[in-house]
């Protein structure tokens, strides 16, 4: 069994707890449980999951809230944090977003597609660090000398495209809107509009493929694994 993929479920209804707890534990993963949303915060800093699965109705504290004040903690910054919730409108999945999720999905549950889902976020020959470079699929980003290859193919990059290219490897499957990669690529002390990103990432779809880089309608941008 393998007790190094930690995962806390959060929720506030016990039946969908001892559910996916049990789910979990057969796939082999380390479970904690937390019925809210400031028990979850506590848990979570002493457990370090590597994915919590977040429920958004949930009393004292809700998901949405949650989830903000998990990324606020260092130790969380790189877990995966799923909603799993019955809340099928666009602007709480939005919302789910904007604080900080890495994806959504709407209940009812169905455990199979839940299980393979979750199994593709652990699976660590999608994104693979050696050094300074990143290793997704066919494509080797390598920081220490700005070089980029697709296949067997050398691909040049402008530095900020290079910058920006690199910092969304560095989260596959995350979703950022401008404003936050205008402020971890650019940095807060540079003057630059929102447009920007649009432009480099047209120019990195160009040189690099289409397909690397998706936008999410309303949110803004995420880089794909294929899983």
């Amino acid at each position: 069994m393998n007790k190094k993929n930690k995962v806390l479920i959060v929720d506030d209804e016990q039946d969908i707890l001892d559910m996916l707890q049990y789910i979990m534990e057969k796939e082999g993963y380390e479970v904690k449980i937390a019925r809210s949303g400031p028990e979850a915060l506590t848990i979570a800093q002493e457990f370090h999951p590597k994915l919590i699965l977040l429920d958004i109705m949930m009393p004292l504290m809700d998901g949405i809230e949650t989830c903000r004040n998990m990324r606020d903690i260092e130790e969380l910054k790189d877990a995966v944090i799923v909603f799993l919730t019955a809340r099928s409108e666009e602007y709480s999945e939005i919302a789910a977003f904007e604080s900080g999720a890495n994806d959504y999905i709407v209940k009812p549950i169905k455990p199979r597609a839940l299980v393979s889902r979750i199994a593709s976020y652990f699976r660590k020959e999608i994104v693979s660090k050696r050094n300074s470079a990143i290793v997704i699929n066919d494509l080797i980003i390598d920081k220490q000398s700005y070089t980029v290859s697709v296949g067997e193919k050398k691909i040049t990059l402008a530095k900020k495209e290079f910058e920006l290219l690199y910092f969304l490897c560095q989260h596959p499957n995350k979703i950022f809107n401008r404003d936050d990669i205008l402020k971890r690529v650019w940095g807060t002390d540079v003057y630059v509009v929102s447009r920007t990103v649009d432009v480099h990432i047209r120019k990195i779809r160009e040189k690099v493929g289409e397909h690397y880089i998706s936008t999410v309608k309303g949110i803004g941008y995420k880089f794909e694994t294929g899983e």
